[in-house]
């Protein structure tokens, strides 16, 4: 039987990137009696976004669904004294998300645009990387490293020699690359503030720090 004495030893990996990219997540809700009609509102105010876009140079399918969902909604009254619940109709929500290279100026104008649409969604501003999967890559490659960094000073503080790696487990779960500067706020609320034909956006958002761990099995000897 081959010698089975291992040591496990788990990495961090640690950066801190720039973000390029701009992004904005749509909300849109409404209510109807008819869940059809329903469907159909949703429809139409995801295609007004969708067409007031294309005038800031986006493709329709640059326009992302990141969650669509139409449920019953029920309302509370009193009869007699006593507290029932009534049918109130079929509530949608749709979120979107739309990113583009980061731009002030460009984004000044897409948040007036929307301000002014009569579908009046809301909104949220977030930042993010273009190159994600590079971002991950180097990421894992400085939690190894660390890993192996303190395995090698561990196996000589114990006196035995580090040899093959038995496995390297990794959750592969998500990491979030995005900043969000701002909080998610109506679009009827901001569009009194603009003057002209868009929002002065001034905006320089900090790094995006991330971080995520490695774990990796050694056989030592």
């Amino acid at each position: 039987m081959g010698d089975m004495r291992t040591i496990r030893v788990t990495g961090k990996g640690r950066i801190r990137i720039r973000p390029d990219m701009t992004r904005i997540t749509l909300t849109k809700e409404g209510t109807d009696p008819e869940y059809s009609r329903a469907l159909e509102k949703s429809s139409k105010d995801t295609e007004e976004i969708g067409a007031l876009l294309t005038g800031f140079g986006f493709e329709r399918s640059d326009l992302k669904t990141l969650q669509f969902s139409v449920d019953t909604e029920y309302e509370g009254y009193q009869e007699d004294g006593i507290f029932k619940q009534r049918f109130k109709g079929y509530r949608f929500r749709h979120v979107l998300k739309m990113e583009f290279p980061s731009d002030n100026e460009r984004l000044g104008r897409i948040l007036y645009a929307l301000a002014n649409c009569p579908v009046n969604p809301e909104f949220q501003i977030s930042f993010t990387v273009r190159d994600r999967e590079a971002a991950k890559n180097e990421l894992l490659g400085k939690a190894v490293s660390d890993a192996k960094e303190k395995a090698a000073v561990l196996a000589q503080a114990a006196g035995v020699r580090l040899g093959e790696i038995r496995s390297i487990d990794y959750s592969w779960g998500e990491v979030d690359f995005e900043v969000r500067p701002m909080n998610r706020m109506m679009m009827a609320d901001a569009a009194p503030m603009a003057a002209k034909s868009a929002f002065d956006m001034s905006i320089e958002p900090d790094d995006i720090d991330v971080s995520d761990t490695v774990t990796v099995v050694w056989g030592i000897g």
